[in-house]
């Protein structure tokens, strides 16, 4: 199976709206291209005092409902290694988040990465 990056923010800034990964932007997507994907986030910017969520929701099923978290983590203080998610069979309506919930707004880089 071919491996992609389909999505990746470099050196984008994140504050207390929740950031879109997908998009690179507080507007959050509803991406409906199935796949296995992983979440890889270099988060070596944040300081002492620092506090990101990461989240990843998902629509349960295609024919409507609403995007819930399917996986969320929470990064705190000096980060120096990469953050990296589980791979997760994302199908109906998925987004991958970033936001600021302590501290100073920080640049992040990160990639989303698709398996199939």
């Amino acid at each position: 199976m071919p491996i992609s990056e389909p999505y990746e923010i470099d050196g984008v800034t994140v504050g207390t709206t929740e950031l879109s990964i997908v998009s690179g932007t507080t507007t959050l997507q509803s991406i409906a291209d199935d796949g296995v994907y992983q979440l890889w986030v270099d988060a070596g910017n944040m300081v002492k005092g620092d506090e990101y969520v990461i989240k990843v929701k998902e629509k349960v099923e295609g024919t409507g409902g609403t995007q819930k978290v399917v996986f969320q983590a929470v990064l705190t203080d000096v980060q120096s290694e990469v953050f990296v998610t589980p791979m997760l069979i994302l199908i109906n309506g998925w987004d991958m988040t970033l936001t600021r919930t302590a501290g100073a707004d920080r640049a992040f880089d990160a990639s989303i990465r698709k398996v199939a």
